[in-house]
């Protein structure tokens, strides 16, 4: 399935309450984890350090950043959906976000979305979406949140 092309607030509008998309999965490697613990300055032991986290984490191995999860989103979000004829995208924010289980190196990850609401605010729109970050193999979410998106088309 390719990406949903919308190119107008209307056709964006048809798909609230829809499916717009599973993303490709992606691995989240140690190499990533550990720029990741660079950017943020968290270098905090279970995502860095590999030796110690085989023996004492109780995933036997390092886990990603929680907040590492989330920045992917973007990425990931970007394979669902193409939005033409606007001058501007802004991640404006995150509604609610609940983790459900840490993101083991190594582990493939993909996020589900659903169009929860689309508002017009003076020519810019608010769509708010319904996020699922699934972990390949496993039954339950990394996270499952709502996160909002403010387009203007042109």
């Amino acid at each position: 399935m390719g990406k949903l092309v919308i190119n107008s607030y209307d056709e964006f509008e048809t798909h609230v309450g829809k499916e717009l998309g599973i993303s490709d999965y992606h691995k989240i490697t140690q190499q990533q984890i550990d720029q990741f613990a660079d950017a943020t300055l968290d270098h905090q032991w279970i995502h860095v350090d590999e030796a110690r986290a085989k023996k004492e984490s109780p995933y036997g191995a390092t886990i990603a950043h929680g907040y590492l999860s989330i920045s992917v989103l973007p990425y990931l979000w970007d394979q669902i959906i193409e939005v033409n004829n606007i001058t501007m995208l802004v991640n404006y924010g995150i509604e609610t976000l609940k983790f459900g289980q840490p993101v083991v190196v190594e582990s493939e990850v993909r996020i589900k979305t659903v169009l929860k609401s689309l508002i017009n605010l003076r020519g810019t729109a608010k769509a708010e979406v319904e996020v699922v970050m699934e972990i390949r193999d496993s039954k339950k979410p990394a996270y499952k949140g709502v996160v909002v998106f403010l387009y203007q088309f042109k």
